[in-house]
């Protein structure tokens, strides 16, 4: 089992995401309990999840286009840039003095991230083209994320007893600082040669490989299930801890801290469970694990009762977004895989833009316990639906035909064929030459 840590340069790129988004996760806690002061329990979540829709909106809007526009450029020139952007944004939210004000950097910000995000994991698997030690990557990856659902309540916390809460931004800013200094030092692989197209052409590939493949179909509504459910805990936590527990400062950033132990203790574990079960049936069981523990809020629970839970909602939000990765790059060329990174970006972010706002709605009108019910129906909902949307019987080869293609064509060289309608078999993903995905019998020509 090859560790990722002994390949050059993915420590540091590694430290760099860390950092990333520990100065992410500052700025956000910062926003929740500026929008907390800003509407107090009756209109807090709703600020709160406005502000993250406003977030949802610029990586929906932007991110394919950074990525068509950002790919030809050199990518440790290109992600230190935009690092050095988020910086300044984030500096700049700890000066700001209305709403409004914050409402704009946010969507600079994340127009930023938008761009800086599909570019950093799609160079992962070009960093580490060996399947088995890309699965531990991602693992670690998530594990990342986990970190910063930890580290950033706790350095939140430590640094609230110390400075007001618009602090925090300067501490975020430090952090990108960091994130920045690591990718200096990292040496990146060389993008793949970019295809020449039409600009347009270029931006909506990702999505046309995206929409064409069943499990990425698959995939999409996995995350909008999760989003659905998991919106809650981000968007009300702040709200809940405030109504029943009556500290928001205090209880928030203990729950998230969970929250984060559980999902960093699964995201250890999710690449062993994916060399003994599949990518769909993990996802697939994450979120029906959330949508069970969502109805739980229900219950009027101890501190510690919640503690167990907001730690369950960790793991099995780990359970579907650590496989991610993986489903993609089985599911795209090498050339390809910014775009449809950057297309699973902005895709799953068009359930959270979703979510969001509906999370945030639904806990104004009703109780903290009977919004998340609903939503966690959803989840369960949407999760049969992704189940449907992708086969479990999927092969990464599938026998297929090239009637089209003249016998000296490379492709036939490489795979050779037989027959007038030039059948053959290989790991089939979309692109230039497999437009339509094969039929269950494989009479679709591609």
């Amino acid at each position: 089992m090859s560790s990722p840590f002994r390949h050059a340069g993915f420590r540091t790129f590694y430290a760099a995401q860390i950092l990333s988004l520990v100065g992410i996760g500052l700025m956000t806690v910062s926003l929740s309990l500026s929008a907390f002061s800003f509407g107090g329990v009756a209109a807090g979540g709703w600020i709160f999840g406005g502000l993250l829709a406003i977030k949802m909106v610029a990586y929906v809007l932007i991110a394919p286009v950074a990525e068509t526009l950002l790919a030809p450029l050199p990518r440790r020139a290109t992600l230190v840039g935009i690092d050095l952007i988020r910086l300044a944004m984030v500096g700049a939210m700890g000066l700001a003095g209305a709403p409004w004000q914050i409402a704009l950097l946010v969507f600079l910000f994340f127009a930023a991230s938008s761009g800086f995000t599909p570019l950093f994991q799609a160079t992962l698997p070009e960093m580490l083209p060996e399947e088995e030690t890309y699965t531990r990557a991602l693992g670690l990856s998530r594990l990342a994320y986990t970190l910063e659902a930890i580290l950033s309540p706790a350095i939140a916390a430590l640094a609230l007893t110390l400075v007001p809460a618009n602090a925090l931004f300067f501490l975020a800013a430090l952090a990108f600082l960091g994130s920045m200094l690591a990718l200096a030092v990292t040496a990146l692989p060389a993008a793949a040669p970019a295809i020449k197209a039409p600009f347009l052409r270029r931006v909506s590939k990702g999505m046309t490989i995206y929409f064409r493949t069943p499990r990425l179909r698959g995939l999409f509504l996995l995350n909008l299930a999760l989003s659905l459910a998991m919106a809650w805990v981000i968007v009300n936590t702040v709200v809940y801890a405030g109504k029943h527990l009556g500290a928001p400062e205090r209880y928030y950033t203990l729950l998230m801290g969970c929250y984060g132990v559980g999902a960093a203790a699964a995201a250890l574990i999710v690449p062993r469970l994916l060399d003994r079960a599949t990518a769909r049936g993990v996802m697939a069981g994450g979120a029906f694990l959330f949508a069970a523990l969502g109805l739980l809020v229900l219950a009027p629970l101890p501190l510690p009762a919640l503690m167990l839970l907001w730690a369950g909602f960790g793991a099995a939000s780990s359970m579907v977004l650590t496989p991610g990765g993986l489903v993609l790059v089985r599911s795209a060329a090498s050339a390809d895989r910014p775009a449809i990174f950057a297309a699973q970006f902005s895709l799953s972010h068009a359930g959270w833009l979703l979510a969001y706002p509906l999370a945030g709605w639904l806990g104004s009108v009703t109780s903290p316990g009977a919004a998340m019910a609903v939503l966690s129906l959803a989840c369960a909902a949407v999760a049969l639906a992704g189940l449907r949307a992708w086969p479990a019987d999927d092969p990464a080869e599938r026998a297929h035909s090239h009637p089209d293609l003249p016998p000296e064509h490379p492709h036939l060289r490489a795979h050779p064929a037989d027959g007038g309608r030039r059948r053959h078999v290989h790991a089939f993903v979309i692109d230039d030459l497999h437009r339509v995905w094969p039929g269950r019998a494989a009479a679709q020509d591609a």
